[in-house]
């Protein structure tokens, strides 16, 4: 049995459906702002594997309240890898294109220098090198733009505001590859199968193909969902925000499809499934 920890959000939902016999743990039965109770829960339980599904993900909060982001995205993650650890448990733990700096146009490849803009990448690294200095069987898996119909994502914003204006100004100088949720899933449960094999522990990169810049993936969008809206490109500049993103999020996932068998999804059909889902809600 598998352990997630997390229940709600995007990742968490799509692992519900892909293994419903999971034991999915939110924030009431194990809150990542405690490292222990999560230690406990993994203690009580003993599941053949751990997923965590969980993480401080608002990019410019996490600048005011980077002690808060660093509790849940590095302490209480190197908790539980210490816990896995002990009792020889694999664990799958999500990270993000956040902790490069964003710099070129080449692929990051797992084993790049890092070097993140701001306070979420930062405590998102930290928390990999938590993990990674358990020295338990884990896999680092670091994706891109996730979106789904559940939660709120790009997609989501997108098809709201698409349909309440006819022109949008899209920043056009970041790009990356966007990943459905479903997609990631099935990463996450490849990768906790797959660490059977100790040769397998390490870093890798999962992220939907093509590459594609926000005001470009804004018009698929929109062409998938019939909805008559322009998309204007404008730089980051146009778009400030409290923290730094990377002009460049491109993921190198060949070591992902090497080691796991996992080719990159196309995150066009994944947004097709998504776009389904959601007209079926």
């Amino acid at each position: 049995m598998i352990l997630v920890f997390g229940k709600t959000g995007q990742l968490a939902r799509e692992l519900a459906r892909l293994d419903p016999k999971a034991t999915f743990l939110g924030r009431e039965e194990a809150d990542f702002s405690d490292p222990g109770t999560c230690v406990t829960a993994i203690n009580e339980i003993a599941p053949e594997a751990v997923i965590i599904a969980a993480a401080y993900t608002a990019v410019d909060r996490a600048e005011e309240d980077e002690a808060l982001a660093r509790t849940v995205n590095a302490t209480t993650p190197g908790a539980i890898a210490k816990a896995c650890a002990a009792k020889g448990i694999p664990l799958v733990h999500v990270s993000t294109d956040y902790v490069f700096d964003g710099s070129g146009d080449r692929p990051w490849r797992p084993d790049d220098p890092t070097g993140p803009l701001g306070a979420y990448g930062r405590t998102k690294l930290e928390g990999e090198k938590a993990v990674r200095a358990a020295q338990g069987p884990h896999a680092i898996l670091r994706t891109s733009w996730v979106v789904s119909a559940h939660g709120g994502n790009f997609v989501k914003t997108m098809l709201r505001l698409g349909r309440e204006r006819d022109r949008l100004t899209i920043v056009a100088d970041q790009v990356g590859g966007p990943t459905p949720a479903a997609d990631l899933a099935r990463a996450c449960l490849a990768a906790a199968k797959g660490l059977s094999d100790p040769a397998a522990s390490g870093t890798y990169h999962v992220a939907g193909h093509p590459d594609v810049s926000w005001a470009d993936f804004a018009r698929e969008i929109f062409a998938q969902a019939g909805i008559d809206c322009e998309v204007a490109d404008i730089p980051s500049s146009d778009y400030p925000t409290p923290a730094a993103r990377p002009a460049n999020s491109r993921l190198d996932c060949t070591r992902t499809e090497t080691v796991f068998g996992l080719a990159r999804p196309d995150w066009r059909q994944g947004l097709a499934a998504i776009l389904k889902e959601l007209d079926a809600a």
